[in-house]
This record gives structure tokens, C-alpha cells and sequence, in this order.
């Protein structure tokens, strides 16, 4: 069992920056073995991916709407996964979610994802 709790959402002007955080307990294997991955929806959109991670931290992937101005990152040591945000847009205003797949390796795709936080609203004023 996988618990995923975000934090570090609000509301900030454009251009400006977030740090989102998602907390990971597990009472199974270990955080370090699962891949991990943000993903955003909007009023009225449907889920879509924003970035994602591999068990090490090696591998990276991003939306190319977020490329270049998030980055995500891991510590294996604090089960934690983060979502730096700069440069924010408007259209980045969403609920942002951390989700967990058991798998060592990351992947864009929300359906391959074993489990998810409740999500940490993100809003950006213009």
C-alpha cells in the first residue's frame, strides 16, 4: 500500500515560482522502487502529464509545455518526489497530482500508474 500526499500548491503571479512536494509512505517495497510522475487537470480538461521520473532519478521526461521551465526531482532518503516550477503561465493553473507506478521506470501515461495523491491546487494569476 502506497501513500501519496502533495503539498506546496497556491496561487502566484505570473512568472513567478512553486515547489510542489508529494510525500510517499509505502508499507511494501521501498519508495526507491517505484517510478514517479506529476500530472495536471484543469477545469473542464481532462488529466494530462506534466513530468516524470525513474526510480534513481536518471531518467527524466517532460510535457513539452512544461520543458525548459519544470524540472522534477527525487530523495530517495525522504521518499519525496518535487515538481519545480518557474516562469508559470496561466494556462499552468490546475490540480496538480503525484502519482506512483511499480516499476523502477517512468512512463507519460496516467493508466499506467498504480497510485495517486489527492492533488495540491496550483494557481497563476496574470
Amino acid at each position: 500500500q502506497v501513500q501519496l500526499v502533495e503539498s506546496g500548491g497556491g496561487l502566484v503571479q505570473a512568472g513567478g515560482s512553486l515547489r510542489l512536494s508529494c510525500s510517499c509512505t509505502t508499507s511494501g517495497p521501498s519508495f526507491s522502487s517505484y517510478g514517479m510522475g506529476w500530472f495536471r487537470q484543469a477545469p473542464g480538461k481532462e488529466r494530462e502529464f506534466v513530468a516524470a521520473i525513474s526510480w534513481s532519478g536518471g531518467s527524466t521526461n517532460y510535457a513539452d509545455s512544461v520543458k525548459g521551465r519544470f524540472t522534477i526531482s527525487r530523495n530517495n532518503a525522504k521518499n519525496t518526489v518535487y515538481l519545480q516550477m518557474n516562469s508559470l503561465k496561466p494556462a499552468d493553473t490546475a490540480i496538480y497530482y503525484c502519482a506512483a507506478r511499480a516499476s523502477y521506470y517512468s512512463t507519460s501515461y496516467s493508466s499506467s500508474y498504480d497510485y495517486w495523491g489527492q492533488g495540491t491546487q496550483v494557481t497563476v494569476s496574470s
